[in-house]
């Protein structure tokens, strides 16, 4: 059983009804600002992205002003909110806008989805509510409304899915009016159709859904792949010498590029903070305290990790990566959200 009926006018029939979701760039027309959002929502949660929204539209009004920021004040306005490829992103396409477009958003749908970092989504939303172009977005939400409605179980994360609703969403786009439409069935995945408990019986494409009348709305959509996570234990001395602590910046492919870190010891099992501190092999090091690790759970890795604060007797001989930073300054610094918080712990620091 399939459904082929085009549900668009109920869908604004309800967004202009019932549809009470509110977030400080809908509506927006500045395709900085719908970027900006566009990016920051990636991976995010709405309630999370809005204060770093601000707070990014506040300390940088236009994407020239991002553009010639300094990359460490944009990584530390970024700080917490994690997958920082999309920080990198964010910067190399602010230059890239400011240099090649002369501070202007450009406004071809070619030209956006050529901007780094701008998928076919990113691309659609902005091309759509910045220009009023007739692309239709699709997302996660966009995804399940589909699916269930069609009752579509082709895998949304297989090529031919990825055609076959893509295909959809540009069948039941409003053409005339594409930025109303895609907010609209954006929202309706959000606040109606959602991923647990939907609102069923209160849904206004109830009548029609494959999903509901053949009770499969639990089991749509579908995904082929099932994610491996590795697993990795990341074990940090903080070593502190006088009123300071040693740190480096992170410069490999890999999770939290160009974020700070202490002095790391990378293991495949876990050990103790006294196997930590001799592995380290710092001279004069001493009330050692360690902190309770913590698992932190990112989309494809489980880190465990372990900080000891430590101090030193006298000042050790690093490699030239490290930073002295005194204790007072250490907030000037971009840290991943789980050393930041381990920093914000209570007597973290023995010796401050």
């Amino acid at each position: 059983m399939t459904n082929s009926k085009n549900p668009t006018a109920r869908l604004l029939e309800w967004n202009r009804t019932m549809n009470a979701r509110e977030m400080p760039w809908k509506g927006e027309k500045d395709p900085y600002r719908i970027w900006l959002s566009e990016i920051i929502l990636q991976q995010t949660r709405v309630e999370q992205g809005r204060a770093y929204y601000e707070r990014f539209i506040t300390t940088y009004p236009t994407i020239s002003a991002l553009a010639k920021a300094p990359d460490d004040a944009v990584f530390k306005l970024w700080e917490g909110l994690g997958y920082y490829s999309r920080c990198r992103n964010l910067l190399f396409t602010a230059r890239r806008v400011h240099s090649e477009f002369d501070g202007n958003f450009p406004s071809a749908y070619e030209d956006i989805i050529s901007l780094k970092g701008v998928g076919a989504y990113t691309a659609a939303a902005i091309a759509s509510f910045a220009f009023g172009l007739p692309h239709a977005v699709l997302d996660g939400n966009v995804f399940r409304v589909l699916s269930r409605y069609t009752g579509s179980a082709v895998p949304i994360d297989s090529t031919e899915g990825k055609k076959h609703f893509a295909a959809l969403a540009e069948a039941w786009l409003d053409k005339k009016n594409p930025a109303e439409w895609n907010q609209a069935i954006m929202d309706f995945g959000a606040l109606v159709c959602t991923p647990k408990q939907p609102s069923c019986e209160t849904c206004p494409l109830n009548k029609d859904c494959v999903a509901s009348h053949t009770n499969t709305v639990a089991k749509l959509p579908v995904k082929s792949k099932q994610l491996v996570k590795r697993t990795r234990y990341l074990n940090y001395v903080a070593a502190s010498y006088n009123n300071g602590v040693y740190i480096r910046k992170r410069t490999d492919k890999d999770i939290w590029k160009d974020l700070h870190e202490f002095i790391l010891i990378e293991t495949d099992e876990p050990i103790s903070a006294d196997e930590l501190v001799r592995r380290v092999s710092l001279p004069g090091i001493e009330a050692i305290q360690a902190l309770p690790v913590v698992k932190h759970v990112l989309t494809h890795q489980t880190l465990h990790v372990q900080v000891v604060a430590a101090r030193l007797l006298r000042k050790p001989e690093l490699e030239d990566a490290y930073l002295y930073v005194p204790f007072n300054r250490l907030t000037e610094y971009a840290f991943p959200i789980v050393l930041k918080r381990f920093q914000e712990a209570k007597h973290f620091f023995l010796f401050t």
